[in-house]
């Protein structure tokens, strides 16, 4: 699986409304996705996900298997998954912070996630055995992706398009 991360574009410019997301300041990238075309270059980039879980183990065991990533940190609590490769790479870590509130409401932001092996329909198969089920935002049933949550109801998107699974 590969990541990607959506945001409304407002005048040329990515505008996200997340708080708990750090960035690792000083790296240069490309933009590919900016309107107006490749070319401009962005200062900065997404290095992590911060997540409060009711539950960090079970999460992060849920999201390893749906992302191929495996565990690289474990400390007061939290559990930091991301690439076998470690933290710093392209693909971004995803920490899950332990909290007693349960979540209430839809998350301002989501995962989208694409297959990279087998079409949309075997993914689908395979996410809802390790444990994601069918969430309902409000979507007709025409849409080409899928709405999922997590073990926790974290709302994520499986979209049609198949990618290459490097990043």
């Amino acid at each position: 699986m590969r990541l990607i991360f959506k945001a409304p574009w407002t005048g040329g410019r990515a505008r996200m409304a997340v708080c708990l997301v750090r960035v690792s300041l000083g790296a240069t990238v490309r933009s590919g996705g900016m309107p107006g075309g490749y070319g401009e270059l962005m200062a900065c980039r997404i290095s992590e996900l911060v997540l409060d879980s009711r539950d960090p183990e079970r999460l992060a065991a849920f999201w390893c298997e749906v992302l191929g990533y495996v565990v690289l940190d474990r400390g007061d609590g939290s559990v930091e998954i991301g690439p076998e490769e470690g933290s710093g790479g392209l693909q971004p870590t995803i920490v899950f912070n332990p909290t007693d509130t349960p979540k209430s409401g839809k998350l301002p932001l989501h995962i989208d996630v694409n297959p990279t092996d087998r079409d949309q329909a075997a993914e689908l198969d395979r996410l809802l055995k390790i444990g994601a089920r069918p969430a309902d935002v409000g979507q007709t049933g025409e849409e080409s992706w899928h709405v999922l949550a997590d073990p926790e109801g974290n709302e994520f998107c499986l979209l049609r398009r198949q990618l290459s699974g490097k990043p």
